[in-house]
C-alpha cells in the first residue's frame, strides 16, 4: 500500500467507524505502518481529530522513531501503536494497521469484567476472527505503563503459539491490528458485536467447548 493509498484508506475507515457509531466526538485513532519503499515510519490520525471528518493531507507523518515529520500534531497514542507494531511483528509480520476506539459495548463490558480476558469464546466468528482479547487494567490515557502492559500481553500470547490481534484497555476501549485498515476494522466489528451479545444476554452464555474450538482451528485456522 502506497502512502497515498494509506492516507485515503485511513480516512475512509475513520468515516465508516464514525458514521456507524463505533467512535464518537474526537475519540479513537488509526495508524498505518508504511513500507520501507514508502520511506518507512507511520501515519496516524492527529490529536483530537474526529475520525468522521479526516483530511488525508493533514494526517500526521512520523519517522520510524515516531518523530513527527509533517501534518497536524500526532495523537498521543503513537507510543502505544508503535509498541504494538514492534511486539506483534515477530508473530505476525504482516501487521500494518492499528485501530483504537471507545466502542460502547466493549467499554461497558470492561466495567464489570473480571479475569485476564474481556470475553470467553461464545461465538464461532469471535474465535475465528478475533481470538483472545487480554484485558489491560486501567491506566490514564497516554500512560506509558499501559503500552508496556500491552506489549507484554502480545509477547506472552505469541510465545504460546496464540498470536493476538486485539487487547482491551479497561474503561477506555479496544486496540486491534491487522494487515490493513479494512482488515483491522473487521476485527473491531466482530469484537464489538460479541461484546454487545455478551451485554445483552440475560445469563452469562456458555463458552464453546474444547472440541468445538478445535474443529474451528482445524477447519478455519482459528487463532484461539
Amino acid at each position: 500500500m502506497s502512502e497515498t493509498q494509506a492516507r485515503e484508506e485511513i480516512c475512509r475507515v475513520g468515516k465508516s467507524l464514525f458514521d456507524r457509531g463505533y467512535v464518537h466526538a474526537t475519540a479513537g485513532n488509526i495508524s498505518v505502518r508504511l513500507a520501507a519503499s514508502e520511506g518507512g515510519g507511520f501515519l496516524i490520525t492527529p490529536t483530537d481529530a474526529c475520525l468522521g471528518f479526516l483530511d488525508p493531507a493533514r494526517l500526521s507523518r512520523l519517522d520510524a522513531n515516531a518523530k513527527q515529520l509533517s501534518g497536524d500534531t500526532a495523537s498521543k497514542t503513537i507510543a502505544l501503536h508503535a509498541g504494538i507494531y514492534a511486539s506483534a511483528e515477530p508473530f505476525d509480520p504482516s501487521t500494518q494497521c492499528v485501530i483504537h476506539t471507545h466502542s460502547t459495548h466493549c467499554v461497558a463490558l470492561s466495567l464489570r469484567a473480571v479475569g485476564e480476558e474481556l470475553l470467553p469464546p461464545i461465538t464461532p466468528y469471535f474465535v475465528m476472527k478475533v481470538g483472545h482479547v487480554p484485558l489491560i487494567e486501567y491506566h490514564r490515557p497516554g500512560d506509558s505503563a499501559a503500552a508496556a502492559k500491552v506489549a507484554q500481553a502480545i509477547t506472552h500470547y505469541g510465545r504460546q503459539g496464540m498470536p493476538i490481534r486485539a487487547v482491551m484497555l479497561a474503561r477506555l476501549g479496544p486496540n486491534v491490528w491487522h494487515q490493513s485498515p479494512a482488515a483491522a476494522m473487521a476485527v473491531l466489528e466482530e469484537l464489538e458485536e460479541t461484546a454487545r451479545l455478551m451485554t445483552l444476554a440475560k445469563e452469562p452464555p456458555l463458552p464453546l467447548c474444547g472440541e468445538q474450538i478445535e474443529a474451528l482451528r482445524q477447519t478455519f485456522g482459528a487463532r484461539w
